[in-house]
């Protein structure tokens, strides 16, 4: 059986394939009567838009790509959900890429991979510099997410060193001085953990605790493994910590184990918090206090601004000079205290 064309439903309704145009479309001055009947039609012959060619008419594929350093990594996979939930709304599609935050895979994202297939692309980097950021002369629109490594780019994040500082607050309020952060880095980078760790730092100085470099444990990546290392290592060489600050969920997962493996009870002699709210976290015994970025606050606002710029750069010579200035969009994150920290749920 054909497949059935507009010019059938229309033929189906009795109105004109302009009419049905605009109801696929969803044009507002079609009144409801007309939308009920060209609706019912659609359901009725089983039409679908051909999304390719609308998009092809506009001079578009409507792919965007969403490159990620891992996907086995929850919060990238949850947040990746999130995305292709968000853009299905605006009838895209996303491919996924998987960078390995390795800097030649990740400039080639922002190239379009030497290509133009994709229409936009949401980028989570972790190897770029300012510098590689700083003449995309030709390169698909790009929104940036994580910490921000250049002003004049779009981009998306939590305000990671906020949400560190109110999580350290927490670990001070319980009484915890001897606070090890997990994944620490003291330098003056622009990344994530940099954010941190700045956060870490602001909260120890406003509680009058000193603060001490070794304290700070870095680690190879920000895997589970990773963390239990860094904290069996802590533990069999130092001083024992009464709190762990993992800068993210899959480092406490592993600093849960290790903890465990030493016979050092949670929360009643080390507290732990960790960052990302993924589920993992939820099913640990005890169960991860964490700070939670809206996942999909991000994915949406993300997808809305990535769409905007491809409009904009669609736009005819001359439509898009009064392009919007780059924006740097905070997105709300809260703390979710469980037994980790407090033996029960709140937040």
């Amino acid at each position: 059986m054909a497949r059935p064309r507009i010019k059938d439903v229309a033929r189906h309704a009795g109105v004109s394939e302009k009419t049905v145009s605009n109801v696929i479309n969803d044009y507002a001055h079609v009144s409801d009567r007309t939308r009920r009947v060209v609706r019912e039609a659609i359901e009725h012959l089983g039409y679908r838009v051909n999304l390719a060619g609308r998009h092809l008419r506009k001079g578009r594929t409507g792919i965007i790509a969403l490159v990620v350093p891992e996907l086995d990594i929850p919060y990238f996979a949850e947040l990746a959900r999130h995305v292709i939930r968000e853009a299905e709304e605006r009838s895209l599609t996303v491919l996924i890429h998987q960078s390995g935050a390795d800097r030649a895979h990740e400039l080639a994202a922002l190239a379009g991979f030497g290509s133009t297939f994709v229409d936009g692309i949401i980028l989570s980097p972790l190897a770029l510099t300012a510098d590689d950021l700083r003449d995309r002369t030709g390169f698909p629109p790009t929104v940036l997410l994580g910490e921000l490594l250049e002003e004049g780019a779009d981009h998306v994040a939590i305000d990671n060193e906020r949400a560190a500082r109110e999580a350290t607050r927490q670990l001070i309020g319980l009484g915890r001085r001897s606070i090890l952060a997990v994944g620490g880095l003291d330098d003056s980078g622009l990344g994530t953990a940099q954010a941190r760790t700045r956060g870490y730092r602001a909260a120890l100085a406003e509680a009058g605790i000193a603060y001490d470099p070794a304290m700070l444990l870095p680690v190879g990546s920000f895997r589970m493994p990773d963390g239990a290392r860094a904290v069996s290592r802590a533990l069999r060489e130092g001083p024992r910590p009464d709190a762990l600050l993992c800068l993210n969920d899959q480092l406490a997962l592993g600093a849960l184990r290790a903890l465990h493996e030493h016979g050092v009870p949670v929360p009643e002699e080390v507290a732990v918090i960790g960052f990302d709210d993924v589920e993992g976290g939820r099913f640990s015994v005890p169960t991860l206090s964490t700070v939670a970025p809206d996942k999909a606050a991000v994915a949406k606002v993300a997808v809305r601004l990535l769409q905007h710029r491809i409009e904009e750069a669609a736009a005819p010579d001359g439509a898009g000079s009064q392009a919007q200035a780059p924006q740097d969009l905070v997105v709300e994150h809260r703390l979710v205290l469980r037994e980790s920290t407090e033996g029960r749920e709140r937040g």
